[in-house]
């Protein structure tokens, strides 16, 4: 096994495909709706930030998001997840020290997924979790981008 080092991990990665699947074998390749978007950074002083929207979010009615109705409010906080925090690459696995997330309850928690090196892209596979009623395992491929890109 090759040992992957936080120079392997340092950099931005774009998200590529985001999929879903039961230990029973049915698969949702939309688990976060088409087309999903995504960013996910990883510093070399041990630093990491991750930001996915939902494809096919929809605009707010207003333009200040505190008038908006309730519901869209709530529709924009289930289509959108951010946290950021510290990290630690042990061999197959990367552990995200939760510091701060849209998602309150993951704060002072470690998200851990297991990651697998390709060229150019991670596979980062989260442990089995309830997902809209279900125990989901869930897989996202990222893209490293190139420095300076936009």
């Amino acid at each position: 096994m090759v040992a992957h080092t936080i120079d392997n991990l340092a950099g931005t990665w774009k998200l590529v495909s985001a999929s879903a699947s039961t230990a029973s074998g049915e698969r949702n390749d939309t688990p976060f709706g088409p087309s999903p978007a995504g960013f996910l950074t990883y510093t070399q002083d041990g630093r990491m930030t991750a930001i996915i929207s939902y494809g096919g979010r929809k605009r707010l009615s207003s333009s200040d998001s505190r008038s908006a109705p309730a519901e869209e409010q709530a529709e924009a906080f289930r289509t959108f997840v951010a946290y950021a925090g510290r990290y630690t690459l042990n061999d197959d696995k990367v552990i995200h020290h939760v510091e701060i997330s849209s998602i309150q309850d993951w704060v002072d928690t470690d998200l851990i997924r297991s990651i697998k090196f390709e060229v150019e892209r991670i596979v980062l596979v989260a442990p089995p979790t309830s997902f809209g009623g279900k125990i989901q395992t869930f897989e996202l491929i990222w893209r490293r981008l190139p420095a300076n890109s936009r």
